[in-house]
């Protein structure tokens, strides 16, 4: 039976992997070899690893590719994506190319707002709240000097600091609801340290104001946190060519693809469960490149989606449209980036990465990545109203299928070769590989 332990995180790297392996599997060697086959050998790169987290065993990878060809704002880019998904950074690099002959991607940043809170609870007067608020604005401000001292002499800081009230909803509940600019990078401890500085003096002052009965002086401060909510860090991409040259197939008619396509988008705005789908393929390029910069995936995933539903419904993150013979596509999609801090200082394949991408700003790196999720979603939305999905996804799939049944090399190049012109689903992919092995 299963066991508890105590003081794990207390145990050397060995000890906790003898105590899981005891504990959890059958096959005790077999486990352990599969946890030390990924270590690195390089014994400080791997220590480096194993500092990132608490309680760690081993690595996990994902493979890092490359997505060439994207020309963004007439720079010639090719794109790191960590990302497991097949097709993926095939299709990004198939809409790449095709844009790359029609004048490439178009980006630019709209904003760069990002928002902490503090959130509290006071039931007294709130004309006598908002008035200590005014009172106590510019004492918050000044007791996080320390802290944005250096984020100042680049230009960032604190832009704004406001009372809001938020009773309506719960009983007794405000916000200190600020906004910050931090530059290149993506700011969350520094916007979190400066709201709980906000915090104390807050609660501090108020003990200390006069008008204040001593019902009031007791601000009870629940938390304070920044918010992955950044509807004003902002930016937009889009792609736009003549009508006639929207297709590289001279079987489709071009019309006729861009009046589907903008059709199948319009749809993704008005229906959730196909915007939930459409979305995740954005999400499929920003995801993988937001990761292979070493930024908070976790944290963009719930920003977006939070702006896909800010009307109320969830829907489509990309727009098209069809005007005076100029197909366009685009999106508007909030990104809080960073390239300085974090792991972009730590991690080789990050600062690779970067190095790959130009070493780009806050503000570049939010435009690649937005042309990830644009490219990722036109490869999708072409297959989808022309090919169909499945034909191109199996067959970029067919790899994962012959390594589960350990196909050889000369098994897969037969394989391979025979899908080409038969169509790849599983079950079909077994069967050959059956026949095959039967001769």
């Amino acid at each position: 039976m299963n066991k508890s332990i105590s003081g794990f995180s207390k145990l050397s790297k060995s000890h906790k992997i003898d105590w899981i392996v005891a504990t959890y599997f059958n096959n005790k060697d077999e486990a352990k070899h599969i946890i030390k086959q990924y270590w690195n050998s390089n014994i400080k790169l791997q220590q480096l690893h194993d500092e990132f987290i608490e309680n760690t065993i081993t690595n996990y990878y994902l493979p890092f590719g490359v997505a060439p060809n994207f020309l963004i704002n007439g720079k010639m880019h090719a794109i790191p994506m960590a990302i497991e998904e097949s097709s993926v950074v095939a299709a990004a690099s198939k809409a790449a190319k095709f844009w790359l002959e029609r004048g490439g991607f178009k980006a630019e940043v709209l904003s760069t707002t990002k928002i902490g809170q503090v959130h509290f609870m006071f039931y007294g007067s709130f004309d006598a709240l908002n008035k200590f608020f005014k009172t106590v604005k510019p004492k918050l401000i000044a007791a996080t000097k320390a802290i944005t001292k250096n984020m100042e002499k680049r230009g960032g800081g604190i832009l704004d600091i406001e009372l809001r009230d938020k009773t309506e909803s719960i009983e007794g509940y405000f916000q200190l609801h600020a906004t910050f600019e931090t530059l290149d990078a993506m700011g969350a401890n520094f916007i979190n340290s400066c709201l709980e500085q906000f915090a104390i003096t807050f609660r501090e002052e108020a003990v200390e104001y006069a008008s204040f009965s001593e019902k009031e002086k007791s601000i009870d401060i629940i938390m304070s946190i920044l918010s992955n909510y950044v509807p004003n860090c902002l930016v937009r991409a889009e792609v736009s060519c003549p009508v006639k040259d929207l297709t590289e197939n001279p079987s489709i008619n071009s019309e006729e693809f861009a009046k589907k396509f903008i059709q199948a988008v319009k749809i993704a705005e008005v229906e959730p469960f196909r915007a939930v789908t459409h979305n995740k393929g954005i999400m499929n390029g920003i995801d993988a490149v937001v990761l292979a910069t070493g930024n908070d995936f976790r944290a963009v995933e719930a920003g977006v989606h939070a702006y896909a539903s800010r009307n109320g419904s969830y829907s489509s993150l990309t727009h098209a449209k069809l005007e005076n013979d100029i197909f366009t596509f685009w999106i508007e999609i909030p990104l809080a980036l960073g390239t300085v801090g974090g792991l972009t200082s730590l991690h080789p394949l990050v600062k690779l990465a970067l190095e790959l991408l130009h070493e780009p700003t806050a503000k570049e790196l939010m435009q690649i990545v937005a042309v990830a999720g644009l490219a990722q979603n036109f490869g999708a939305i072409r297959s989808l109203t022309t090919t169909g999905i499945q034909e191109g996804h199996m067959k970029m799939h067919l790899m994962n299928i012959l390594n589960q049944f350990e196909a050889t090399e000369e098994e897969k190049a037969t394989l391979t070769n025979y899908f080409k012109t038969h169509t790849a689903t599983h079950s079909a992919v077994v069967e050959a590989i059956h026949n095959l092995r039967k001769k």
